[in-house]
């Protein structure tokens, strides 16, 4: 008897429910550190590239314009205008996960400027090349 009650009470630790709204704090959370990660490599590329003048205004430019995308997207993805009213309490978690997935997806863009591309790429523009 006491090896079943052992066994229900590991089980019933693995098996505890979450509540929605520690979820929209849990997705907020990670897309915070998501946005962080965000900056801080687009402010290593302006210090790594910082004497190129011409290709930091053009980055700048590039950052403005795909931020108006992001919210774009989004307001696309969650076009109602009382968005908690239409899509309900799993919206904020829903509308962090696919901040989220965005700035993943702009971070790998921006990364390829770190970490350079392979020498012989005729097409690299201002992208360093490898060292």
């Amino acid at each position: 008897m006491k090896k079943i009650i052992i066994i229900l009470l590991l089980i019933s630790n693995f098996c505890v429910g979450q509540t929605q709204s520690a979820m929209n704090l849990e997705a907020d959370k990670s897309y915070k550190k998501v946005d962080a990660e965000l900056n801080s490599v687009y402010n290593k590329i302006l210090k790594d590239y910082k004497t190129d003048t011409k290709f930091i205004a053009k980055l700048k430019v590039a950052q403005n314009a795909w931020i108006k995308f992001r919210d774009a997207e989004m307001n696309a993805l969650f076009p109602e205008e009382n968005k908690n009213v239409e899509y309900g309490s799993v919206f904020p978690m829903c509308w962090s996960n696919a901040l989220t997935d965005l700035t993943k997806q702009r971070i790998k863009k921006l990364k390829v400027w770190l970490n350079g591309i392979e020498e012989g790429d005729v097409c690299s523009g201002s992208i360093k090349i490898k060292e």
